[in-house]
C-alpha cells in the first residue's frame, strides 16, 4: 500500500474550509427589527428622523405615561396569532424595543404633531400652562399575520388643573396584506388612529366650559371649589373607536 504526503499547509486549509461551512451551516438567520414609531412610511427600524419642532410657547402641554400592554406580548420577538387559542413567537422578526415603548413613543410622536405641543413626561414645566395627562392601557395587542392587526385600548386624559377626567376605549382593526412589514403597517395606522382619538379628546377636555358653584355662607368661595367642570362626552371620531 501507498502513502501519499499531504503538505501540512494544504491540509489545515482544507480544515479551516470545512470548519468555516460548518459554522455557516449552524448560524442562526439574522433577525430583523421593526418600529411603530412615525419614521415617514417606512416600519422597519432606521435612521431617525428628525422631529419637527414646536414653535415658540405651545398654549397646552401633555404628559404621556408609560403604556401598558398585556404580558403575553410584553416582549421583543414577534407574538402572532395562529387561531384564537394559540400563538407563536418569533425569534427572528423582533420589535426595537418592547412593544410598551414602541407604542408610547409612536403616540407621543403623533399627539405632540397633532396638537402642536410638548410631552413633558418626566420633565420639569412652567407654571401657568394647562397640562393634560395620558394614560393608555392597551387590553390587547393582537397580530394576525395576512389577516388584521387589532389594538384595543382604554384610555384617559386628565385635566391637571380641574382635575377632569376623560375615560374612553377604542378598539382600532386594520386589515392586512401577506409579510411581517404589512402587519406592522396595520399596527402603525391602528395606533395612527388611536392618536387622533386621544387627540380629540383632548381637545375636547380643554374647550370643556367650567360651572360656578355656590359659595359658602356669606358669599365667599372656597378657592378649591371656585369652579367645577362639565361633563365632558368622549369623541365619537372613529367607527373603531367605543366611548367609555
Amino acid at each position: 500500500m501507498t502513502f501519499r504526503r499531504v503538505p501540512f499547509g494544504f491540509a489545515a486549509a482544507t480544515a479551516s474550509l470545512a470548519l468555516t461551512a460548518l459554522l455557516a451551516g449552524c448560524a442562526s438567520p439574522a433577525s430583523n427589527f421593526y418600529t411603530l414609531s412615525p419614521t415617514g412610511d417606512a416600519s422597519r427600524a432606521s435612521a431617525a428622523t428628525p422631529a419637527a419642532t414646536t414653535a415658540g410657547n405651545p398654549s397646552m402641554l401633555i404628559e404621556l405615561a408609560p403604556v401598558e400592554v398585556p404580558p403575553q406580548v410584553a416582549k421583543a420577538q414577534f407574538v402572532v396569532q395562529t387561531d384564537a387559542n394559540q400563538v407563536r413567537v418569533l425569534e427572528q422578526e423582533r420589535w426595537a424595543s418592547l412593544p410598551g415603548d414602541e407604542i408610547r413613543r409612536a403616540l407621543s410622536g403623533d399627539l405632540t404633531q397633532a396638537l402642536n405641543t410638548i410631552d413633558v413626561y418626566g420633565s420639569p414645566h412652567p407654571a401657568g400652562v394647562p397640562v393634560y395627562r395620558v394614560s393608555v392601557n392597551v387590553q390587547r395587542f393582537e397580530s394576525w399575520p395576512g389577516s388584521h392587526a387589532l389594538v384595543d385600548a382604554v384610555w384617559s386624559v386628565r385635566s391637571l388643573d380641574s382635575q377632569t377626567v376623560m375615560t374612553c376605549r377604542s378598539t382600532l382593526d386594520e386589515p392586512v396584506s401577506g409579510g411581517y412589514d404589512a402587519l406592522v403597517m396595520g399596527h402603525r395606522r391602528a395606533i395612527a388612529a388611536l392618536s387622533d382619538a386621544i387627540a380629540s379628546g383632548v381637545r375636547a377636555l380643554a374647550a370643556a366650559p367650567r360651572l360656578s358653584v355656590s359659595g359658602t355662607p356669606g358669599g365667599a368661595k372656597p378657592a378649591a371649589q371656585k369652579a367645577k367642570p362639565a361633563g365632558v362626552a368622549c369623541p365619537q371620531v372613529l367607527a373603531g373607536a367605543a366611548g367609555g
